[in-house]
């Protein structure tokens, strides 16, 4: 008989489960009349900035905004959902004054957390879950839960090399792919109809070589050409990337064109749902290099997705990244990222060992009967 069980994880609210910033921000420029009006992208890193965004703290000190904060659109289906799922605690961080008053909210919002599972205090360190789900950088590096998800915000954009995510909806399925890498996987995923193919590893493990020869031996594959910031990283990786300005690629996420963003090294990357249909529809597989977080992204959107872990001795790996030509403090944060990018094998369908790329590439078309 099989051992049952279920995962365990904690949520954070403000700006996870309830409006905290955005709802401060709507406050602020109904209060003062900004022009033009604060944005949510002018709080781009936790604190006070020294700029006008720093009104909205002013806020956090009135019992009325805790009292009246609303629920993130779609959260209480969101928590419904994962209630079903798995055992659900709330860690929150809030002023002593203020905590009946969010305990109060939590019960309204949220009745199917239970009341002994809402747990308040700044040391999520110290909450033994499976999975924390928070929006602060500090939380989720300094987090001992086996799986530490980001919430993607803008005040979050430095984070490198984490698990994150951009909505609820990839955050669940994320959590069905870690309970999935609990049970016995299938040994060949079929790749018979037009699917995607996602490499995924720390930075200098050789994905982009391998993407290479897999191009280059057969003509199944259509690369996904995605979009940054970066107009470096877009030179260097000729054919991989097109760069787009900041503001371009603010408002092709907001008028939903991108199916997943996220920030590495300071810069913005993303891919759009109607590239990847348009290779499908023409009888391709799509083949793609992303971040763990993009990978998770496309089985949200995509049915027949698989992903596979590049995975690369640690020694080559810095020396990979020593090499490269680009700003010490991109290699520092690349560097820092590799233990944690190196645990998401876990979580990927298979891992092939990079010697080089002709061998890992080969390697691959076996393992997909391509």
């Amino acid at each position: 008989m099989n051992k049952r069980f279920r995962l365990s994880t904690a949520l954070d609210i403000d700006d996870v489960l309830m409006e905290c910033v955005p709802y401060a921000i709507r406050l602020a420029n109904e209060k003062y009349r900004f022009d033009p009006p604060l944005t949510i992208y002018e709080v781009d890193r936790w604190g006070k900035l020294g700029t006008r965004a720093d009104v909205i703290f002013e806020f956090f000190n009135d019992p009325e905004f805790f009292r009246n904060q609303p629920p993130i659109k779609g959260a209480r289906e969101f928590v419904r959902k994962l209630s079903q799922m798995m055992e659900v605690f709330v860690s929150t961080a809030v002023w002593p004054q203020y905590m009946s008053i969010r305990a109060q909210r939590i019960a309204e919002m949220f009745p199917e957390i239970p009341a002994d599972h809402i747990l308040m205090g700044s040391r999520k360190d110290k909450i033994d879950v499976d999975i924390l789900f928070d929006d602060g950088m500090h939380n989720v590096f300094q987090s001992n839960a086996t799986y530490p998800i980001l919430l993607r915000r803008p005040w979050n954009r430095e984070a490198t090399g984490i698990l994150a995510v951009n909505n609820y909806d990839e955050f669940l399925k994320l959590v069905e792919v870690i309970a999935d890498s609990y049970s016995v996987r299938p040994e060949r995923y079929s790749m018979e109809k037009p699917s995607i193919l996602v490499l995924v590893g720390p930075s200098g493990s050789g994905k982009n070589a391998v993407a290479e020869q897999l191009l280059a031996k057969t003509d199944r594959f259509e690369k996904l050409i995605s979009y940054t910031t970066d107009e470096g990283t877009a030179e260097q990786r000729g054919g991989w990337y097109h760069h787009v300005p900041l503001d371009q690629f603010h408002q092709m996420q907001e008028n939903g064109e991108m199916f997943e963003s996220t920030t590495y090294a300071h810069q913005c990357y993303g891919s759009r749902k109607s590239d990847v249909e348009q290779i499908l529809e023409a009888g391709k597989h799509v083949l793609t290099v992303m971040d763990i977080c993009g990978a998770m992204a496309l089985k949200t959107h995509f049915s027949n997705v698989v992903t596979i872990y590049v995975k690369r001795d640690k020694k080559d790996l810095l020396t990979a990244i020593l090499e490269k030509q680009m700003p010490t403090a991109e290699k520092v944060n690349r560097l820092l990222a590799i233990d944690g990018e190196t645990r998401n094998a876990q979580i990927c369908d298979y891992v092939v060992q990079f010697s080089d790329g002709d061998q890992a590439s080969e390697e691959i078309l076996r393992s997909l009967n391509i």
